[in-house]
């Protein structure tokens, strides 16, 4: 994190950014006056524009110091000229602040120069160019930003921030001009400029609304980059100062409402035209000093990891989920007529704006159906939650781990939850309530995080082990427990693939095919179907040498067979001998683990599992179904996989 002075150094150079750009905008929206009051205001919103400049040059200065001093590791380095050239030169940050600096070193020498101005062509050439600088100075900071780490679409995301940049530079920048106006015009002397600021007012308020659209749209979609769900909003630093940004923000959106209402009144008669302007003024001042507050903010932000990429803290003891009806599918009828009433009372709402002469009284009554459909369909979807509910596991989902759960599992577990997780320990009997069935397909409704804190804290009469056992041993016996949970699940899949149903994540695993270096399975994510075959010789040769001859056949199609032996042989390519030549890989090293956890899924001699380019079990086959399976068969299976128009995304590091 920043020191102090680096995050106000920031905030300052922001703000003095913005307000440049909103001075230029606000000049080229009201246009030339020939006005004594409207030229003298122009003058002095032109010498701000020069003078912020500077002090965004200044404070450019501090905050490249800071920064510096930040990578450095050194308070020191902020003074040391080599260090500021490393950062300049070396990093695509300093780059970006030389550009910045060179382009207001421009701009301040633009304004310093007296322009001699005939036309009203010439003077928008003049006050565009300022703008035009401004702009660029402005919007360059998203080379710098979070949005300049978004992989893939990089592109996409920086000129989605240089938009909201723009936006925030035209409608927040130029509130503070506005407001000078409307205080000049709205005096004795300032009379003959009463109508300029009535005509700018209009003009504002109209670009503002544009604007104001522009900055939710690009704001919600770097919200969804850089947040991406509601725990990473609510759970980390980055997602609670973006929760204080939206509430500021919506408090300006009130305001700004108020304001385009007081608008009409400007221009009638002088004894109300001028104490609304005077309110519009005080009004106009109250939005910008909510966009300070907006914009300290986004400075601390900008030095806050995202929340993305941030583990989420739940700050609040329940959640929502749609799983739940899966668990109790015969709570859905209420929750789908308790959402159809909540639909209604919007609808009442939204009708209500349509009807003046009855607004407050239709839409009394739809906020009121609204909160009954909620009411009624709300609770149904209500899960407890605790602080590491959605926090990633720090331990793939990998055999390995499994296995280490297993060990931990039969040693402080299975008295009570019984060898396999059934709830039939020796001790179960004598506990109340007794251990769930950690098969079920409930343990699949709660998140990874959920079984780690009740793991962690206890969950009556389970004890806790927080403090006997290490943070890597609980999530190994979390990744034991979803594979108990998941290899129940398996009995849903056959031989067959189901099409456009990826649901059953594959354990990740390490394997070694002689002294090859080490492969795993989630390399292939992305570029092959994976078909795992644990085989146990001498009943599955026959099936071994129809994979080898249709291995052309199936590379074609991007298939990898993974052949494993369930002894666990180092020497399996030798036993396996010349005849027919393979040409897949046959594991000699990493076996066992491969062979302990998916023979939860199936626990057949022989059985083949066929998993997609997401990592996703597709396909359980077993020599109990056919000892030598129709290869055409396993053919069909994989052309379905690839027919596949929208491939799901990879599988998260969580339970479902």
């Amino acid at each position: 994190m920043e020191s102090v002075t680096g995050l106000l150094a920031r905030w300052l150079h922001l703000v003095s950014s913005i307000l440049v750009v909103g001075g230029a905008a606000t000049l080229l929206l009201a246009g030339p006056s020939d006005r004594p009051t409207a030229r003298r205001w122009e003058a002095w919103i032109l010498r701000g524009c020069w003078t912020f400049v500077l002090v965004a040059l200044a404070s450019a200065l501090i905050a490249v110091a800071a920064q510096a001093a930040l990578l450095e590791g050194r308070a020191g380095a902020a003074l040391e000229p080599a260090a500021l050239a490393r950062f300049l030169l070396q990093t695509q940050g300093g780059t970006v602040w030389l550009v910045r600096g060179g382009l207001l070193i421009l701009l301040a020498a633009f304004l310093a120069v007296r322009l001699e101005v005939r036309d009203r062509t010439d003077w928008r050439a003049a006050r565009g160019e300022v703008a035009l600088l401004g702009l660029l100075a402005l919007g360059l900071i998203a080379g710098a930003s979070h949005a300049a780490a978004v992989e893939p679409g990089t592109a996409a995301a920086i000129a989605a921030d240089v938009l909201h940049l723009a936006a925030a530079g035209v409608w927040v920048g130029g509130l503070a001009p506005l407001a000078l106006l409307l205080h000049l015009a709205s005096r004795e002397a300032g009379a003959d400029a009463r109508p300029y600021a009535v005509l700018a007012a209009r003009r504002f308020s109209r670009a503002a609304l544009a604007v104001v659209l522009v900055l939710i749209a690009s704001g919600s979609w770097n919200t969804w980059l850089q947040v991406g769900s509601v725990s990473a909003l609510l759970g980390t630093p980055h997602g609670r100062l973006l929760v204080g940004k939206l509430a500021v923000f919506a408090a300006m959106l009130v305001l700004a409402v108020t304001n385009r209402r007081l608008i009409p009144r400007l221009s009638r008669a002088a004894e109300i035209g001028r104490p609304a302007m005077q309110r519009l003024g005080r009004l106009v001042i109250g939005e910008a000093a909510l966009a300070l507050v907006v914009m300290g903010l986004v400075a601390v932000m900008s030095v806050t990891p995202p929340a993305r990429h941030a583990e989420p803290t739940w700050p609040l003891s329940f959640r929502y989920s749609l799983d739940n009806l899966v668990a109790a599918p015969d709570l859905k009828s209420q929750v789908l007529v308790g959402s159809q009433v909540a639909v209604l009372g919007l609808v009442a709402v939204v009708a209500s704006w349509l009807l003046p002469w009855l607004r407050l009284a239709v839409a009394a009554v739809g906020v009121a159906v609204v909160v009954a459909g909620l009411a009624v369909a709300v609770p149904p979807l209500v899960s407890d939650a605790y602080p590491t509910t959605f926090q990633r596991p720090a331990t793939p989902y990998h055999a390995s781990s499994i296995a280490d759960g297993r060990a931990i599992f039969t040693q402080r577990c299975a008295v009570c939850h019984g060898e396999r997780g059934a709830g039939d320990g020796p001790a179960a009997a004598s506990l109340n309530p007794r251990p769930p069935d950690l098969r079920a397909h409930h343990v699949a409704l709660h998140t990874a995080g959920d079984i780690f804190w009740w793991i962690t804290r206890g969950k009556p009469p389970m004890p806790a082990f927080g403090e006997t056992l290490g943070a890597d041993a609980r999530w190994n016996v979390v990744n034991y427990v979803r594979a108990l949970s998941a290899a129940d699940a398996a009995r849903l899949l056959g031989p067959t693939v189901q099409p456009d149903k990826a649901w059953l994540v594959a354990p990740d695993f390490n394997f070694a095919v002689g002294p090859t270096p080490p492969r795993a399975l989630k390399d292939y994510r992305g570029r092959k179907i994976v078909l795992l075959v644990l085989y146990t010789l001498p009943a599955s040769r026959p099936r071994l040498v129809q994979l080898a001859e249709n291995q052309g056949l199936l590379g074609t199609l991007d298939v990898e067979i993974i052949a494993v032996p369930t002894d666990a042989a180092p020497d399996a390519i030798r036993r396996l001998g010349a005849d027919p030549p393979l040409f897949f890989p046959v594991v000699t090293d990493g076996a066992r683990e491969i062979v302990d956890t998916y023979r939860m899924f199936s626990p057949a001699p022989h059985a083949e599992f066929l998993i997609d380019r997401q990592g996703y079990l597709r396909a359980i086959a077993a020599a109990s179904d056919d000892a030598t399976r129709d290869p055409n068969l396993l053919v069909a299976e994989v052309q379905q996989l690839n027919t596949e128009k929208t491939p799901p995304p990879p599988p998260a590091e969580h339970v479902h």
